[in-house]
């Protein structure tokens, strides 16, 4: 199907399930040729690692980014669908933090009154950590156009836990001077590292760079 479309966009209707059969839709998208060519180029190496040829079927493949939705057409139109995927990849990178930086799904408790009191310390910790990202994201970016990593963001804050314990039980005027003094510091240990190609921020930043369809997106997302 895909060796025939003409164009860089299509669409199609499909279910999804054995049994259940969800109406779902089916988007592909054509990658640029340099992509493409470095997908290629990294199948064939692995394949070389591995001993085997890889197919003609999997390297056509490798020209295509599939999306796969039920959010219906009258919410995210086909063009949108790969726009939104990088802002789903940044939900699964928060909720990696909570489950394997702030231990939320590490739970040894059995009583209820346990679990539920150790749930809540957990919460008021993410609540706590996630407070400061907004900002800290933005003060970054506009500083040194760096993006913000928040694995680096939680381990930041988890080493100073302590004397930001005893700043809570102390006074207002000592918890602004900690977190003042914590974020500036921040600002030199969390940013992502360097690399060649753009982060998923910069690719957004990109695909919005026009106001009216940086509006229009956000409704559809909010929608």
């Amino acid at each position: 199907m895909l060796q025939a479309v003409e164009g860089n966009l299509i669409e199609r209707d499909i279910f999804i399930g054995a049994k259940a059969l969800v109406p779902s839709r089916l988007v592909a998208v054509h990658m640029p040729e340099s992509i493409v060519n470095e997908r290629r180029r990294m199948a064939k190496k692995t394949a070389k690692k591995k001993g085997y040829t890889p197919s003609k079927a999997h390297l056509n493949l490798l020209a295509w980014n599939l999306f796969i939705t039920n959010v219906p057409r009258t919410i995210w139109k086909t063009e949108t669908v790969g726009k939104v995927y990088p802002i789903r990849w940044q939900v699964e990178l928060i909720f990696k933090s909570w489950k394997s930086y702030l231990h939320l799904a590490s739970m040894n408790t059995k009583k209820a009154d346990t679990t539920l009191c150790y749930l809540s310390g957990r919460m008021l910790l993410i609540l706590l950590n996630y407070a400061l990202c907004p900002q800290m994201r933005h003060t970054l970016w506009l500083k040194k156009k760096r993006a913000l990593s928040l694995v680096k963001l939680v381990r930041h804050f988890q080493a100073l836990a302590d004397r930001w314990m005893q700043a809570i039980f102390q006074s207002e005027l000592a918890l602004r001077r900690f977190l003042t003094r914590a974020c500036a510091t921040a600002e030199h240990l969390v940013a992502k590292a360097s690399r060649k190609r753009r982060t998923t921020a910069q690719i957004l930043r990109a695909s919005l760079g026009q106001q009216h369809e940086s509006v229009e997106f956000a409704a559809v997302v909010n929608a």
